[in-house]
């Protein structure tokens, strides 16, 4: 019997946008996840104004706040790969 091989793509983010110091990504698979900005350390100082100015780059595989020069790969995210704990 022949298995065939299916290549099963990473998800990636298609949109991202913060509330109230959120940030969500929805993915490719349907997903929309979503992060405290104060699990990351240039994030947990950034304003509600700068958290809202998310990008989505490398072709859905990282997110981009150009005015903090902080970039977070969505697969981290995904991982729960955090720079902080949850605050008590």
């Amino acid at each position: 019997m022949h298995e065939d091989n299916l290549l099963i793509a990473e998800p990636v983010a298609i949109k991202a946008w913060s509330i109230k110091r959120a940030v969500y990504i929805e993915l490719t698979d349907g997903r929309i996840i979503s992060f405290p900005a104060d699990r990351f350390n240039i994030l947990s100082k950034a304003t509600e104004e700068q958290l809202k100015e998310v990008a989505i780059r490398l072709n859905g595989f990282a997110l981009r706040w150009e005015e903090l020069d902080e970039d977070i790969t969505v697969k981290g995210i995904i991982a729960g790969n955090f720079q902080l704990p949850l605050p008590e």
